[in-house]
């Protein structure tokens, strides 16, 4: 077995790699979602590493790299193991062998996220010298159970499709910073996987919503603190909701901290799925 970068490894072999190491978890990606992903969250071949044997991959850490906090960053963009290779300390190897890969490269933390139901994998991430820097809760729901309606209060408001670049302009508007996954730079990587929308009172712009059509995924959704409660939240998200081509509704890793968008989601009826911890190490 050896370790080394996925520097000229093939889309193909990276896919049967992640799809083989999480053929036991409930959620499945096609290839294409797969290379979505990837590319949203800045994966880097040359400072990632796997294990080989045979050539065959059977563990891997795919690393995107970026900044967070204008910081360069490294962020665990999949890490996975076969199922016959697990408990071996595998995984281990590979992330502490490319910390000096990544040191070299310039990078100066390293970033994940971890559910928080995962105890043994947090438990290890704080031994390697990682800190919990917030919790994220995450929400999932089948698109035709979000009960949503373009309310009176909001007849004022005009709601039509603007550039992404323009919504991501109006990050004012949020109540929490934007995690990896959601952030402006990981959203321009591929623009054209977005749609987003404006919300308008008399020409001011007044809150913004972006959807990834083919994954149903919500990476921002935020109405001016000034304009809250105005009914404007739910006249943005009845529009996104047409767009939709996914058969479910996600909106990852909002802040804990931030009750405002709790307290819409919930009741729009999207639950609440899960709770993570967001992590960093300093490299």
């Amino acid at each position: 077995m050896i370790i080394r970068t996925l520097t000229d490894v093939s889309s193909d072999d990276l896919y049967a790699a992640f799809s083989s190491a999480f053929t036991d978890y409930d959620i499945q990606f096609s290839r294409n979602q797969l290379q979505a992903l990837l590319k949203r969250r800045g994966f880097n071949p040359g400072l990632s590493l796997a294990a080989f044997e045979d050539e065959r991959i059977v563990s891997f850490c795919f690393n995107g790299t970026g900044t967070f906090e204008g910081i360069p960053t490294a962020y665990d963009t999949g890490t996975g193991t076969l199922k016959e290779y697990r408990g071996k300390g595998i995984a281990a190897g590979i992330f502490r062998q490319s910390l000096p890969l990544l040191r070299d490269a310039g990078i100066r933390q390293y970033l994940l996220e971890v559910m928080l139901h995962n105890t043994s994998a947090i438990n290890l991430y704080r031994k390697a010298g990682f800190k919990v820097s917030r919790e994220l809760k995450y929400y999932i729901q089948e698109s035709h159970m979000v009960s949503v309606t373009r309310p009176l209060s909001a007849s004022g408001c005009q709601v039509h499709r603007i550039a992404l670049n323009a919504a991501l302009a109006s990050a004012g508007f949020n109540d929490f910073q934007q995690s990896w996954q959601n952030s402006p730079e990981a959203l321009m990587r591929n623009p054209s996987d977005f749609v987003a929308f404006g919300a308008f009172i008399d020409g001011l712009q007044v809150g913004y919503c972006i959807i990834e059509p083919e994954s149903g995924d919500i990476p921002g959704i935020a109405v001016d603190r000034n304009y809250k409660r105005k009914g404007i939240g739910s006249s943005l998200l009845a529009e996104v909701l047409k767009s939709n081509r996914g058969e479910k509704i996600r909106i990852i890793n909002t802040d804990t901290k931030c009750q405002s968008i709790s307290l819409f989601l919930e009741s729009v009826n999207i639950p609440l799925s899960g709770l993570q911890y967001e992590m960093k190490m300093i490299i």
